[in-house]
């Protein structure tokens, strides 16, 4: 596997995803260039025959197709040999019935997990469950991690997905919960003005409670 930038820390949101190849379940892939034009979700697993990263694989394949619907790729990782990859798929597809369609990144020598900061202390050589949303544009857009103790909700990463889609092509921003906030249901909020005249002009743009906070329908 060939990185660049190994070991410049966490990256940041709006910060272009580190150059790397790796060696996955799919055969060789080079991040971000061989999804170009689409969005990646890149998310680390503990380890390969654990029962949580196995309960949420299932859900990830289940809604494999949700994600391809919206532009988005799903790549796996751990800090595995790809024959424990391998094996670990060719289990879940005879004993549970569902295949993994989605490639599993082989991190064995910990080069990808450590630069990406999948590595925390006190969990020895076992990735976090961390996410990444990817743009089209190789931008990392979004950041979740979660102990090894806790599985994640994958209906939560499919949500963030659509709310950060929505807001890029419409340019507002997304209340708690979108598309089921308790105030605004699936209401956006329109950015906030800029200079005292757009406050005032403001009051009379959509609906809402002041010049900061108006809302509207898509």
């Amino acid at each position: 596997m060939e990185m660049n930038e190994v070991g410049h820390g966490i990256p940041l949101l709006g910060e272009p995803l580190p150059k790397f190849t790796a060696q996955t379940t799919h055969g060789p892939k080079t991040f971000p260039d061989d999804y170009k034009g689409k969005w990646i979700v890149l998310f680390s697993h503990p380890g390969d025959f654990t029962p949580v990263c196995t309960t949420e694989f299932l859900a990830f394949a289940k809604r494999s197709e949700e994600f391809k619907k919206l532009n988005a790729e799903l790549v796996g990782l751990s800090i595995d040999q790809v024959f424990a990859h391998i094996k670990w798929v060719e289990w879940i597809k005879e004993n549970i019935g569902v295949t993994i369609p989605f490639p599993i990144i082989a991190d064995d020598l910990g080069k990808v997990s450590s630069t990406l900061g999948m590595l925390h202390p006190g969990k020895g050589t076992n990735t976090v469950r961390a996410v990444f949303l990817i743009d089209p544009n190789g931008i990392i857009r979004l950041m979740i991690y979660y102990p090894q103790e806790v599985g994640r909700n994958v209906d939560e990463i499919l949500r963030s997905l659509k709310a950060l889609q929505v807001s890029d092509t419409h340019k507002v921003a997304l209340p708690e919960n979108w598309p089921n906030n308790e105030l605004l249901k699936d209401k956006v909020i329109i950015p906030p003005p800029k200079s005292i005249d757009d406050a005032e002009k403001r009051k009379s743009v959509g609906e809402g409670y002041d010049w900061w906070f108006r809302y509207k329908s898509l």
